[in-house]
This record gives structure tokens, C-alpha cells and sequence, in this order.
């Protein structure tokens, strides 16, 4: 998501979340947790893990019929490992521009500080000081360096000059529509408030999916929706079926959000008396 930065922001930027461009655009770019990088991890190291014991139980199965003996076997598991762990994970980050199996799971990318794609530089120092840092202290040291950071690096990120990056996009919310503006001189004197619940319920449902409906079956069920719903309107106007139950579903929304509201000052009003002391009784905290 991108948006013309601001003023200020040119000087500094408060939110660890924007990156600014040198067009001074804004960009929205959240790191990822620390707990779903973990989770994609865990994933990568199984599936790397699990390459090298499928590797070295096809060499012991086989070893006898290829020739290799003890001090081969050992030369061939000191390569699988770094293999394993440092040549396959930077081969797969570059390859992908950032992505693996378990960030693929995890909806996350590496990407350089400045939110571009990285190279082979920053791949093989992540999957090198990965080695120290995960492998050799059982992911102590990058856990407690993630933890410490604010974009949940470890040590590979910090020394690469890279982070991960969330690309999963959060859900649309759907628009809210008030009252249409032929109805709004009906809307105030109208009343709704004997309108059922169910009704009201299966009312919003038609409206939220009566844009995916065919034509034919969309005005078929406004006007059906509209019979039923006239019977606890008062006056019923003279409308489209389908503008009719917009602006019902608007009224009612709005007069119950203002009843929620008066409840709520009232209650805030109350809440000395609710919530205070009898006169001469000890607060005992």
C-alpha cells in the first residue's frame, strides 16, 4: 500500500512499519513475527533435515554396492551437512527472491532493509551465521535476538542488512452504506423497530451478496425480501425493492448503534455509584 508521505514524515519516520521512498511515497511494509517466523523455520529445518537423513540413509543402504568405505561415508556427511544447511537454503532463497517452504507456509519474504528483493550476498550470510546462531546453540541466540528486535531479526538479518517481510493481505472490509439519499426525508420518521431479528439478519445477507447474484434472481428476491419486511416498516415508501431494504437495514443500524451510545453515557454516568465504595466502608483495593 502505498500513499504520498506526509511532511514530517521526509524528516522522520515514527511508525517502524513505513519505509520511505525517494519519491517521498510512504510505503506500508510490516515485518513478520517473531512466532510465525519460528513456525516457518521449524518447517525449513524439517524438510532441509530430513533431505540430509534421506541422503545418508540411501548412502549406508547402498554403501557396500558403490565401494564407500568409513573416511568416504564421514567426507560425504560433513558435505551433506553443509549442504544441507548452508548451500540448499541459499540456493532457495536467491533462486526464489526471498521465499522457502516454510515462509511460502507462513506467508513471509525476505527482503533487504530498503524492502528490495535480495541477493546472493545477503542469502549466504543469513544461511552462514545461521549456522552458529540456530544450529550450534539450538536456536537460542536467534530467539533471543528476534525477541530484542522490533522487526524480530536474528543476527543473519541484522549483519545481512535484511528482514522478513509479511506479504499476507489483511481481509477487505466491507464498505457500510448509510441510508440512500431519495429515502433519507423518509428515513426520519420511519419507524423499523419492529423489524425481527432473523429478518433483519437474512436482509443484510441479501445485501452484501446481491452483487454476485444474476440480474433476474437479484430483483426476484428484493422484491421477496421487500413483502416481508413492509409488513414491520411504517410508512412504507414508494421505492425499488432493493433501495427499500438499504434503507432499512441503514435505519436500523444507526438507530441502534444511537441507543448503544445513550446506553453506554448512561452506564459512564452511573459508574461512580456502581462502582464506589458505601459510605465509611474501607477500600480494601
Amino acid at each position: 500500500m502505498a500513499r504520498p508521505a506526509p511532511v514530517d514524515v521526509l524528516d522522520h519516520v515514527e511508525d517502524a512499519h513505513e519505509l520511505v521512498t525517494g519519491e517521498a511515497v510512504a510505503l506500508d511494509l510490516r515485518s513478520q513475527s517473531f512466532v510465525l517466523r519460528a513456525a516457518g523455520a521449524i518447517i525449513d529445518y524439517l524438510v532441509y533435515f530430513g533431505s540430509y537423513i534421506a541422503l545418508m540413509v540411501v548412502l549406508f543402504t547402498f554403501a557396500t554396492q558403490l565401494g564407500i568405505d568409513d573416511a568416504l561415508m564421514q567426507a560425504i556427511g560433513v558435505a551433506g551437512i553443509v549442504l544441507c544447511i548452508v548451500v540448499i537454503p541459499t540456493a532457495v532463497e536467491l533462486l526464489s527472491h526471498g521465499k522457502s517452504l516454510g515462509k511460502l507456509a507462513v506467508g513471509a519474504r525476505i527482503v533487504r532493509d530498503d524492502g528490495g528483493a535480495i541477493g546472493f550476498r545477503h542469502a549466504f550470510i543469513r544461511a552462514l551465521l545461521n549456522v552458529i546462531e540456530t544450529f550450534m546453540t539450538f536456536g537460542s541466540i536467534a530467539a533471543i535476538t528476534g525477541l530484542l528486535n522490533g522487526r524480530a531479526k536474528r543476527i543473519g538479518d541484522l549483519v545481512a542488512g535484511t528482514y522478513s517481510q509479511n506479504e499476507r493481505v489483511s481481509k477487505a472490509v466491507t464498505p457500510v452504506y448509510g441510508v440512500p439519499v431519495g429515502l433519507v426525508e423518509w428515513s426520519r420518521t420511519a419507524d423499523v423497530a419492529k423489524l425481527p431479528d432473523a429478518l433483519a439478519r437474512r436482509v443484510a445477507q441479501f445485501l452484501q451478496q446481491a452483487p454476485n447474484l444474476v440480474p433476474a434472481s437479484r430483483e426476484r428476491l428484493s422484491r421477496e425480501l421487500a413483502n416481508e419486511v413492509s409488513v414491520f416498516v411504517s410508512p412504507v415508501p414508494a421505492a425499488n425493492a432493493e433501495l427499500f431494504l438499504a434503507a432499512v437495514a441503514a435505519l436500523r443500524r444507526e438507530r441502534e448503534f444511537a441507543a448503544l451510545q445513550l446506553e453506554k453515557a448512561g452506564l459512564a454516568r452511573l459508574a461512580p455509584v456502581l462502582e464506589g465504595m458505601p459510605r465509611g466502608f474501607p477500600d480494601r483495593g
